[in-house]
């Protein structure tokens, strides 16, 4: 999953949530090009939110932080997906995007355990980033398990007041969770609204 930032306010939150969407849109755009349906959808689905959720959080930064610097990438999780094509960039796209997902879904559950929004707009905003990202995690390992096999799932680290996911190799400190529910076996309890 690379480096996993710790989110210490609110301006860092959204600072580095720009450029990880932005990371996240230019892959999905690649999806256009997959030869299933499913893909060609959950594709444009991240495109059209995450673009969104862009133009919301350059809107609050340049309100609430016009003297602070600009988002700027700190690098890229995902890889170039122009060169591939048919299972190669499917499986490719879901075996990045899981952990992509789940680097904003543990930086959303950072800034809301500990208390780092100042705006009741942006605590709402990255409940919804955590739970939307989080559904469409398991939409994606189902891909992954029924196109690809099992084998293939990458690991995805437990977050703090989540309870039900699987510890990743790169995440030091975190606790160790059970698996995620797999097809054909029940899933473990769904992580509330909350977050409790």
């Amino acid at each position: 999953m690379g480096q996993m930032h710790l989110v210490t306010s609110e301006y860092d939150y959204l600072s580095q949530m720009v450029p990880h969407h932005e990371d996240a849109i230019t892959a999905a755009r690649q999806l256009r090009r997959s030869n299933r349906p499913e893909m060609r959808q959950l594709g444009q689905s991240i495109v059209t939110t995450q673009t969104a959720e862009v133009g919301k959080m350059k809107g609050w930064l340049e309100r609430w932080y016009r003297q602070s610097p600009a988002p700027s990438p700190s690098g890229t999780t995902m890889p170039d997906l122009s060169g591939l094509s048919g299972d190669q960039l499917d499986k490719t796209f879901l075996h990045y995007m899981i952990p992509h997902h789940m680097m904003a879904i543990m930086m959303s559950q950072q800034l809301l355990m500990h208390g780092e929004a100042q705006h009741a707009e942006v605590a709402a905003f990255a409940r919804k980033v955590r739970d939307d990202q989080w559904a469409e995690v398991r939409t994606m390992r189902e891909h992954l398990a029924r196109w690809f096999g099992k084998q293939n799932m990458p690991c995805i680290p437990q977050v703090p007041g989540m309870p039900g996911m699987m510890p990743g190799p790169h995440m030091p400190g975190m606790t160790p969770g059970p698996h995620m529910g797999t097809p054909g076996r029940p899933a473990p309890a769904e992580p509330s609204p909350t977050g409790t």
